[in-house]
């Protein structure tokens, strides 16, 4: 059975060894590099750190494996291409579902700039492209699966409504700034992909929107898309835990739990907007972020500075803002920074008040 174009766009390239050995995984290296300086070094932390790394990698295992399948099901049967739907219809109601579909969506803050380009060229308001841009990063279903097994369920919930909430506040005062003048152009330029523009704008005037096709399994090519994207997608974040939790075996050994409860307890609410400064440029990973953040909150810090943390990464990280910074105007780049860190220092405060209330 045929494929559609999109479906086949999702298919990766295929790397070869000249391109793997000019550009090196760093993560693996980094992964193999650690407990080589710890063996010399301190010989009985590398062992304590690789049977940490092991035993933590075991129990959230079930929840890897979910989270993959969950995000491969979704690309396979094009069950992403859905959220089109959020950026049809009244502007305040755009809004309302961008929050939404982003904050269930899978993009990660890099991976969301093409379909914001894309949206922003093919006319969508700044508004629920700002909701969506904002909401997407924070929470998929990936992350919510990861987190639930490393942070709890109740963290994994409140990150969500996090994510939901920063996206209205986002959107809602990007429209209010927009209707009270400010804000006319958006991009520096127009998308250098015409088949991107058009590809958008036949998907939000609902000549192009295929059906998803939920039982993928039936057609050869979506299997392919299936197995494909599960593998890469399980690799990667198979590494990235794999770091995560070698960097949470250092942590707990020789961070001091004391100084932690000190600076970022929940007594302590200057440690939010230190939360949230720390968290937009220095952010590390979505994923790894899980393991340290659940490691400092057994050392003492309040999980509601845990959250504003991985809120306010998770809008933006270093590589994220560079492309950011090259596809708006820079009075939009500055409210996209603004509403993402002023959204997680009051998820932050919220989570933490909703604890005390608790």
């Amino acid at each position: 059975m045929m494929m559609t174009e999109a479906t086949h766009s999702a298919l990766p390239p295929q790397p070869s060894w000249r391109r793997l050995i000019a550009k090196p995984d760093w993560l693996l290296l980094a992964i193999i590099a650690i407990p080589l300086v710890l063996a010399v070094l301190t010989p009985q932390q590398a062992l304590a750190s690789l049977r940490f790394t092991g035993a933590a990698l075991s129990s959230i295992a079930p929840f890897l494996l979910m989270a993959v399948l969950a995000a491969s099901w979704i690309k396979a049967s094009g069950a992403d291409r859905l959220v089109a739907h959020a950026f049809t219809g009244r502007e305040s109601r755009m809004v309302l579902l961008a929050a939404l579909f982003g904050a269930l969506s899978p993009f990660c803050s890099c991976g969301v700039i093409p379909l914001i380009s894309g949206l922003l060229g093919a006319g969508v308001p700044l508004a629920p492209v700002m909701a969506f841009w904002i909401a997407s990063p924070i929470m998929d279903p990936n992350m919510f699966l990861l987190t639930a097994g490393g942070l709890g369920l109740e963290f994994a919930v409140a990150k969500t409504f996090a994510a939901i909430g920063m996206g209205l506040f986002a959107g809602f005062i990007t429209m209010a700034l927009m209707r009270a003048g400010g804000l006319s152009e958006s991009l520096r330029r127009p998308p250098r992909s015409a088949a991107a523009r058009r590809w958008m704008n036949e998907t939000l005037n609902g000549t192009a929107q295929p059906k998803p096709v939920w039982r993928f399994w039936h057609e050869p090519a979506r299997a392919q898309v299936f197995v494909t994207d599960a593998a890469d997608n399980g690799w990667k974040l198979l590494r990235w835990m794999t770091l995560a939790f070698l960097l949470e075996s250092l942590m707990v050994a020789y961070l001091p739990g004391e100084a932690i409860a000190g600076w970022l307890g929940a007594a302590n609410w200057t440690a939010m907007p230190l939360a949230v400064i720390t968290g937009v440029p220095a952010y590390l990973n979505g994923y790894a972020a899980i393991p340290l953040v659940s490691g400092l909150i057994d050392l003492g810090m309040s999980p509601a500075v845990g959250l504003a943390f991985m809120t306010a990464g998770g809008v933006s990280s270093i590589p994220a803002m560079m492309a950011v910074w090259g596809l708006v105007r820079r009075q939009v780049f500055a409210l996209y920074l603004a509403l993402g860190g002023g959204g997680a220092l009051l998820a932050g405060y919220a989570y933490a008040l909703w604890l005390s209330l608790s």
